[in-house]
């Protein structure tokens, strides 16, 4: 049996696999260590190499292709659980002690302006995943387009133990 302390144990305990990492799509890398802050690179909502959709968020107009807010929300959890992936792949989830930040992009249809509610995908995550320390600061911000035509892409600052 798994110790449920262990940030690796509730993640198995809620059904959830970290996928593997991303590979980048320019020249970066998925996350970096800093003292015992990890900071990691905006993550999109890969799944299996591939972009489950892409498009803006909210009514487009024209030629624009709309998602919905909850597609939006769960590549939202999607794009997390990649940003998870990077973490763990360079420090380990199990020394995850604390999620500090939370920036969530939309791409935003003209008017739009329920990025929270989006990226609630994210933080509703990490408080499932961290509990009490899933608690963050957090910043959703509507853009006119992300990397690839994704509709989300979220970055994590985490603090780690030695």
């Amino acid at each position: 049996m798994s110790d449920p302390t262990t940030v690796s144990a509730r993640i198995a305990e809620l059904g959830i696999t970290l996928p593997p990492v991303a590979a980048p799509v320019a020249a970066y890398v998925p996350a970096v260590r800093s003292g015992d802050l990890v900071y990691t690179s905006g993550q999109l909502p890969f799944t299996d190499g591939e972009l489950p959709a892409t498009g803006s968020v909210g009514v487009a107009g024209g030629d624009g292709v709309a998602v919905s807010v909850e597609d939006a929300k769960t590549y939202a959890r999607t794009a997390t659980l990649n940003a998870l992936a990077a973490v763990d792949a360079l420090v380990g989830i199990d020394k995850v002690v604390q999620v500090v930040k939370v920036v969530g992009f939309v791409a935003s249809a003209p008017g739009f302006g329920g990025q929270p509610g989006v990226v609630n995908g994210a933080s509703e995550l990490l408080g499932e995943v961290f509990g009490d320390a899933g608690a963050h600061a957090r910043s959703a911000v509507g853009v006119a387009e992300l990397p690839l035509g994704s509709p989300v892409e979220v970055e994590l600052i985490v603090r780690v133990a030695d």
